[in-house]
């Protein structure tokens, strides 16, 4: 297992993101011509939701035919596969990913796309605390803002990579990143974001690729 940080500080147009990811690997990944990889999120919990756009980020920035890596689209997959991997229906475990295989209308799709791996990430994005004010008013001069603003956010997520033919865990990875944003105000309010989620999306992406093609170099997409 091993941990990398990243750290991003963009003084003027963002906020400050801090990105760490764990890696538990017990397998390299190993695909082959016509192989495809499925990027899907948990949803079965009560109190919140992997966001659609996190995995769709995740899946657009892994995604390179070009060099092996053909990902198959979240709402595709599920739609294809309905109502299997419906978030009340989709297999928690491996085991209910054997049980799952016995039927055999399910085994033929996944085998008609090729699967290899299927990742389920599993986590969210928060706002952890806000600070500050800001107000604004109209007067005879005109109309204008003043104050300062922070507030945190955290992503949390954990990637579990699935090799479908193996029907075993070939590893787990997590993201974490944490991130500050300010809005000072001095007439028109000036947003720093940081792109906490964002960041997070590329960190895992980026694991990913190197899970999935040990000894290659990273394609950073912009």
């Amino acid at each position: 297992m091993f941990r990398i940080v990243f750290a991003f500080a963009l003084a003027v147009l963002s906020g400050c993101t801090t990105v760490v990811i764990d890696e538990y690997r017990r397998s390299d990944g190993e695909l082959a011509h016509g192989d495809s990889v499925v990027i899907l999120g948990r949803r079965h919990s009560s109190e919140y939701e992997t966001e659609p756009d996190l995995i769709d980020c995740v899946g657009n920035r892994l995604n390179d035919p070009e060099r092996g890596v053909k990902v198959i689209p979240e709402q595709q997959f599920v739609d294809a596969m309905y109502p299997w991997f419906e978030p009340r229906t989709a297999p928690m475990h491996l085991k209910s990913l054997d049980r799952l295989m016995e039927i055999p209308e399910v085994r033929d799709r996944l085998e008609a796309y090729g699967v290899k791996y299927i990742v389920w990430i599993d986590g969210s994005t928060e706002t952890t605390s806000s600070a500050g004010s800001i107000g604004c008013s109209i007067g005879t001069g005109g109309a204008g803002c003043f104050g300062f603003g922070t507030w945190d956010k955290e992503s949390d997520y954990e990637a579990s990579v699935w090799d479908f033919r193996d029907q075993e865990l070939s590893g787990k990875m997590s993201a974490d990143a944490k991130g500050t944003s300010y809005m000072p105000a001095i007439v028109v309010p000036i947003p720093l974001i940081a792109r906490v989620q964002n960041n997070a999306c590329k960190g895992m992406a980026a694991q990913l690729q190197q899970f999935l093609l040990p000894g290659q170099p990273v394609n950073s997409k912009s």
